[in-house]
C-alpha cells in the first residue's frame, strides 16, 4: 500500500470541517506541559541505498542465539527450541501469512483445518477434552482462565498457589482485574514448591479457582494432583499453566484432573524473536466449553455430505452481544496456531517425547556439572525438568556477564523478581545444547 503524506491543504479541510481554525485549537484540551516545545531531533532523509546500508550496519550488531552465535542457557519462558524447517516452509505460504480476522470464517476451509487439526492437538497433548483456536500468549491465556472460572463459580478470590507462578502472569492477571470483583492472592512458597499447608489454610468457599505452574517458573515439577484435591474439596477450580514440551514426558494436566489447562506454546515451532509474538494455549473440560473464551472451530458436514469446518463457537463482542461476550482475541494470532500445528504434525507423537526426553537428561546433566563446581550447588532439591536454579558465591551480574564475553547466555538473574535470590539465576537446558556446550558453560562458570 502507498504512502501518501497529508498536504496543507488537507490538513486545513479537516480542521474546517470539525470547526477549528489550527492544529493548536485542536489539542487545547491536552494540557500545556505536555505540548512539546522543540523539533524532534531526527536525521535527515537519506537515499534508498544508504538506508539499506545502515540497517544492515545495525542488524550487523545483532548476536543471534538461534543461529548459534551465541549459546542459548536462556529460560523463564522462552526457550531455544528446535523446529523443523517445514514450519517456516508452509507457515509463510502467503495464503495463511495475510490472513485477518475470518470474518467470513466458512470460506477459509483449509485455514479452519488447520484451527481444527491445532485444537485436537492441544486436546491431546493436555489430556482435556476440549481446546479453543489459542490466544495471545501464556499471560493473557491465565488471566481469561482466572475470568472464566470467576464466571463458573461465581466467586471471586484467585490463589496463586505459590510464588514459583510466573512474575509476568501474576501481574497480568492483575492487570487484567483491577478495577473488577476479583482478588488475586499470592502465596508463599517452600523450597520453591507449593506450601500446601499454607494453601489448605486459604482455601475457603469464596475461592474461584486456584493458578498453579508446573513445571513451575523455577523449573520444578509440582505436587499438582495434591493441589487438585485441596481445591475441589471446597469447589474450587484448578488452573494449571503446562509446558507442552513436559506434557510428552510428565502426567498431562488431564490426568491430574485439572479443569483448565493453560500455556505458552512458543516451544512448539515459535521462534525466540525477541520475545514475541508468542501462542496462548487453552484447553478445559467439556462441561465448560460454552464458557471458554476465543473461538472454537467444530467439524461438520455440508449440504452434499462432505467434510466442512466452521466456527462453532465465537465469544468475540463483534460476533455475539457485548455483554454475552468473554474474551477480543483478533488479527493474525491463527498464525501462530498454525505454526504450532505444523510443528506438533511433523514431530509426531515420538519425536515430542524424544525431545522432551533430551531436554530432561541434558538438564540434569548440566546441573551435575555446575554444582561440582566451588562456589555453585542447586537453589532447590525437588525434580526438574528442564530448568533450574543455581546459587552462586559469585556476582550474578558479573558472573552472567563473564559467560557472554565467551558467547554464552548463562542464564536469567532471579533477584530483579524475588527478594533473597540477588545471588541465583535461572537455567534451562534444550534438546539443542550439546554436551560441549554444556562443558564450556560449567568452564566458564568456573573461570569466573
Amino acid at each position: 500500500m502507498d504512502y501518501t503524506q497529508i498536504s496543507t491543504e488537507d490538513a486545513s479541510h479537516m480542521l474546517a470541517t470539525i470547526g477549528v481554525e489550527s492544529i493548536d485549537d485542536f489539542f487545547t484540551n491536552v494540557g500545556e506541559e505536555y505540548h512539546l516545545k522543540k523539533l524532534l531531533d531526527i536525521p535527515m532523509g537519506i537515499s534508498e541505498p544508504e538506508l539499506l546500508a545502515d540497517i544492515a550496519d545495525l542488524a550487523g550488531r545483532n548476536k543471534p542465539a538461534a543461529d548459534g552465535e551465541m549459546v542459548c542457557f536462556l529460560g523463564g519462558g522462552v526457550y531455544d527450541h528446535f523446529s523443523p524447517t517445514v514450519v517456516d516452509h508452509l507457515a509463510t505460504q502467503s495464503e495463511f501469512l495475510t490472513a485477518y480476522t475470518p470474518y467470513q470464517a466458512e470460506a477459509s476451509q483449509g485455514a479452519l483445518q488447520a484451527f481444527y487439526e491445532y485444537q485436537t492437538m492441544i486436546s491431546t497433548l493436555t489430556g482435556m477434552e476440549v481446546a479453543n483456536a489459542s490466544l495471545y500468549e501464556q499471560a493473557s491465556a491465565v488471566a481469561e482462565a482466572v475470568l472464566m472460572a470467576g464466571a463458573i463459580t461465581k466467586r471471586n478470590k484467585v490463589l496463586f498457589a505459590s510464588e514459583a507462578v510466573h512474575p509476568d502472569t501474576r501481574q497480568v492477571i492483575r492487570t487484567l482485574t483491577y478495577e473488577q470483583p476479583v482478588e488475586p492472592i499470592r502465596l508463599p512458597a517452600r523450597d520453591g514448591l507449593v506450601d500446601l499447608d499454607a494453601l489448605a489454610d486459604a482455601l475457603d468457599e469464596t475461592v474461584a479457582s486456584v493458578v498453579i505452574q508446573s513445571p513451575n517458573f523455577f523449573g520444578l515439577i509440582e505436587r499438582v494432583a495434591d493441589v487438585v484435591k485441596l481445591a475441589h474439596d471446597v469447589g474450587a477450580l484448578v488452573i494449571q499453566s503446562v509446558d507442552p514440551i513436559s506434557c510428552s514426558l510428565l502426567k498431562r494436566p488431564g490426568q491430574l484432573d485439572v479443569d483448565i489447562a493453560v500455556g505458552e506454546g512458543q516451544s512448539l515451532g515459535i521462534p525466540m524473536s525477541y520475545g514475541g509474538p508468542f501462542l496462548g494455549f487453552f484447553a478445559c473440560r467439556e462441561k465448560y466449553l460454552r464458557k471458554m473464551p476465543g473461538r472454537i472451530v467444530g467439524m461438520g458436514k455440508d449440504a452434499n455430505g462432505k467434510r466442512g469446518f466452521c466456527l462453532a463457537l465465537q465469544t468475540r463482542e463483534q460476533h455475539i452481544k457485548r455483554e454475552r461476550a468473554t474474551s477480543n482475541v483478533c488479527t493474525n494470532q491463527g498464525l501462530l496456531a498454525l505454526r504450532a500445528a505444523v510443528h506438533m504434525a511433523a514431530m509426531g507423537r515420538t519425536g515430542l517425547r524424544k525431545q522432551a526426553e533430551l531436554c530432561f537428561d541434558k538438564a540434569h546433566y548440566a546441573a551435575n556439572r555446575i554444582q561440582s563446581l566451588d562456589g555453585y550447588e542447586l537453589k532447590f532439591d525437588g525434580p526438574f525438568f528442564r530448568e533450574f536454579v543455581v546459587q552462586a558465591k559469585h556476582n550474578v551480574g558479573k558472573l552472567l556477564d563473564h559467560c557472554r564475553s565467551r558467547n554464552i547466555l548463562a542464564g536469567v538473574p532471579l533477584g530483579q523478581w524475588f527478594d533473597g535470590m540477588d545471588d541465583c539465576f535461572l537455567l534451562a537446558v534444550t534438546e539443542k545444547r550439546t554436551k560441549d556446550e554444556i562443558d564450556a558453560l560449567a568452564e566458564a562458570l568456573e573461570t569466573v
